[in-house]
Formats: C-alpha cells, sequence, structure tokens
C-alpha cells in the first residue's frame, strides 16, 4: 500500500468518525423535538378533559336547579310567589331539605349556582309576551346559572322554564 493510500484511508476514517457524531446530536435533536411535542399533547388533552368534566358537572347542576325549583313550586305556590321578581337567590341543602339564601354559596367549592324569577306576561290572546299585556299571577319565568372561574376567565350557563301554579 503506498503512503498515498494510507492517507487517504485515515482521511476517509477520520471524516467517518465526525459523521457519526453529527447523527448522534441530530438524532438526539429530533427525539427531544418529539418528546416534547407528545408532552404538550398529553398537557393539552388533560385540559380539555378537566375543562369537558367542568361543563357536564355544570349541565347536572343547572338540571338540579330547574327541579329544586319545580320542588318549591310542588311543595307550595308561595314559595315561589313569595319570592321578589328580578332578585337572585342561591340554593343551600343542608342534608335533609332545600332552601333559597340571597347569600352566595360555591358548590364544591368552584361552582355558583344562582336563580331568578321573573314576571310573566299575557297578551289578549293569552299568549306570553316580553312587553306589555297583564301579568299572570300563576305563571313565572325561572333562569338558572351555573358559573365557574375557567383558565380563559368565568364561564357561565344557563337554563329557563315557565313554572305555573298546578294547584
Amino acid at each position: 500500500m503506498s503512503s498515498l493510500q494510507k492517507i487517504l484511508n485515515k482521511s476517509l476514517i477520520s471524516k467517518s468518525k465526525g459523521f457519526g457524531l453529527i447523527e448522534i446530536i441530530i438524532g438526539s435533536a429530533i427525539l427531544t423535538v418529539s418528546l416534547i411535542a407528545i408532552s404538550t399533547y398529553f398537557q393539552k388533552s388533560l385540559q380539555l378533559s378537566q375543562d369537558s368534566g367542568k361543563t357536564v358537572q355544570a349541565g347536572f347542576l343547572l338540571e338540579e336547579g330547574v327541579e329544586v325549583v319545580k320542588f318549591f313550586r310542588d311543595t307550595s305556590w308561595l314559595n315561589i310567589s313569595g319570592l321578589t321578581a328580578g332578585t337572585f337567590y342561591y340554593l343551600q341543602f343542608d342534608g335533609t331539605k332545600w332552601a333559597t339564601t340571597s347569600s352566595n354559596i360555591f358548590v364544591g367549592g368552584v361552582f355558583e349556582r344562582k336563580f331568578v324569577i321573573n314576571n310573566v306576561s299575557r297578551d289578549a290572546n293569552d299568549d306570553i309576551v316580553s312587553s306589555g299585556g297583564t301579568n299572570d299571577a300563576d305563571t313565572k319565568k325561572a333562569a338558572v346559572s351555573v358559573s365557574w372561574l375557567g383558565r380563559n376567565g368565568t364561564t357561565t350557563k344557563s337554563i329557563s322554564t315557565y313554572i305555573t301554579n298546578i294547584f
């Protein structure tokens, strides 16, 4: 083997060692970026899952709120007609019975649930109207809302229904 061939072989061997180091660095960078992307994906999935859980809980609390208002009505129409129209009330459960309160109560330390009773007016055709008409003492509009603080601010869900004096 000539001295020129020996020099070329040594040059090729040292270049291939350099390429191995570059391949390791590039491979490490690809692996790092992949792990960061996967971690970010799972973190976002967890946040969305928590948000969905709170939305479902709020839905159940809304439904329960409407049922409690109907329960008040079923117990006595005075429970509904005796409330001041347009005033927000909070639901309180002491383990045996439901009650209304003007003090803010957080359900589970997260959700604020309140309801309001409004008067209902009817026109000459006995249809519900938003303005004018005659007050219907035996029909009220109940609106229940649930609010909670999330990452992007306060979220509020609400539902409303008409209730009538069934007795």
